[in-house]
C-alpha cells in the first residue's frame, strides 16, 4: 500500500500556538525547498497566520530564479518580535546559511526528509518532523495541507509539484513501493498541477552556453573502480567562463549514471578559490550520503552532496579513498 505520511501533534500545536512565523530553508535552495517554503507560506496566510519568507539564497537554479523577489535574506529584530520559526528542507538554521545566526534560540519546528545531518539542529527544535523516507519536503508539506483539511489551490498544487518532481528527478528515483508518492501526485494534479508545465519549468529553457559548459564537464570524466564509479570536475575558470546561471547538474548526473555499468557518480566543482562542492549520485547499494558525510555534508543515500576546503587536485584522491571503502578495491 506505500506508506503515508502524517504530521506529528507536536507541528499541528507549534502552528496553532503562534501567529507570526519565519518561513526558512536551506542556502542555495532548489525547488522542493522554494516550493515548500511557499506553499507553507500561502497556508499558513490561510489560517490567518502571519509568515515572513526568508532565505539566504542564491537563487542560482533555472526553476527558482522566478520567485527569488519572494524571499528576504535578512531577519531584523521587527521580524523576530513574536515569530516562530519553521526550516524547511533541512534539518535546523545552521543549513540556512547567511540568516541562520539570526534564527538562533526562537521557536523553532523543523519539516525535512534529509538523513546524515548530524548537528545541524534538529535536536534543539521544538518539534522535528523529518521523515527520510518521503521523496521531497513538499510531500510532507503537503501532508500537513492534508492534516489541516485543507485543500491545495492551484498555486499552491503547482509549487509542491515542481518540489516532488525536481526531488524524484520527474519520478525516474521512485522504487516499487512508492506509490504513495504517485498518491501524492495525483492529488496535486487534481488540484491544478500541470506535469507538462512542470516538466518544461525544470528542463527548458536553457541556454548554449549550459550545453557547452555541461559538454567541458563530461569532457573530464574519468572512470575508476572497473567502471562502478564515474567523476567528473568542474575548474573555477570553467564555471567563469560560461555562468554558474548555466550549469545543469540534473541533466550531467543523468548523463553520467545512464553509462553501462555504472553504479555511483561524483562531481568536484571549484567553487571557490578556497573551496571545492562535491555532488554524489548512486543507483542503489552505494551509500554516497555516508561519502558526504565525512566532508561535513549529507543527503540521501542515492543523492548527496557537501562543501570541503581545498582544491580538485587535493580532494580527489581522498574522494576515491572514500569510494574504495564503498567498492572494496583498487581505483582502477
Amino acid at each position: 500500500m506505500g506508506r503515508t505520511f502524517s504530521p506529528p501533534a507536536c507541528l499541528l500545536g507549534f502552528i496553532e500556538r503562534y501567529y507570526k512565523f519565519i518561513i526558512a530553508g536551506h542556502e542555495e535552495p532548489d525547488a522542493d525547498c522554494v516550493g515548500s517554503q511557499l506553499a507553507l507560506a500561502s497556508m499558513l496566510k490561510r489560517l490567518g497566520k502571519d509568515a515572513l519568507l526568508r532565505s539566504a539564497g542564491p537563487f542560482r537554479k533555472p526553476e527558482v530564479r522566478p520567485y527569488k523577489d519572494m524571499f528576504s535574506d535578512k531577519v531584523s529584530d521587527g521580524d523576530r518580535a513574536g515569530a516562530a520559526v519553521i526550516v524547511v528542507d533541512c534539518q535546523g538554521p545552521g543549513r540556512t546559511g547567511g540568516i541562520g545566526e539570526a534564527l538562533e534560540g526562537m521557536p523553532l519546528a523543523i519539516i525535512d526528509h534529509h538523513e546524515y545531518n548530524e548537528g545541524a539542529g534538529s535536536e534543539n527544535a521544538d518539534c522535528a518532523y523529518v521523515e527520510a523516507a518521503a521523496a521531497s519536503a513538499t510531500v510532507l508539506v503537503f501532508s500537513l495541507f492534508t492534516a489541516l483539511r485543507i485543500t491545495p489551490s492551484a498555486d499552491e498544487a503547482r509549487l509542491l509539484f515542481l518540489g516532488l518532481c525536481t526531488d524524484s528527478g520527474f519520478f525516474r528515483h521512485i522504487d516499487s513501493g512508492g506509490e504513495d508518492v504517485f498518491r501524492v501526485a495525483a492529488a496535486l494534479v487534481g488540484a491544478g498541477a500541470s506535469p507538462k508545465d512542470t516538466f518544461a519549468k525544470i528542463n527548458g529553457g536553457r541556454t548554449l552556453a549550459s550545453r557547452l559548459l555541461l559538454a567541458t564537464v563530461l569532457g573530464h570524466t574519468e572512470s575508476y573502480f572497473d567502471g562502478k564509479l564515474l567523476l567528473s570536475t568542474e575548474e573555477l575558470a570553467e564555471t567563469e567562463r560560461y555562468g554558474i546561471e548555466n550549469r545543469d547538474s540534473d541533466m550531467l548526473y543523468q548523463l553520467l549514471m545512464s553509462v553501462e555499468g555504472v553504479e555511483a557518480a561524483a562531481v568536484i566543482r571549484q567553487h571557490t578559490a578556497e573551496e571545492c562542492a562535491i555532488g554524489l549520485r548512486s543507483r542503489s547499494t552505494a551509500d554516497v550520503a555516508k561519502v558526504a558525510a565525512v566532508y561535513g555534508g549529507g543527503g540521501h543515500k542515492n543523492a548527496a552532496g557537501a562543501y570541503a576546503r581545498g582544491s580538485i587536485a587535493g580532494l580527489k584522491p581522498s574522494l576515491l579513498g572514500e569510494f574504495k571503502k564503498v567498492f572494496g578495491h583498487k581505483a582502477t
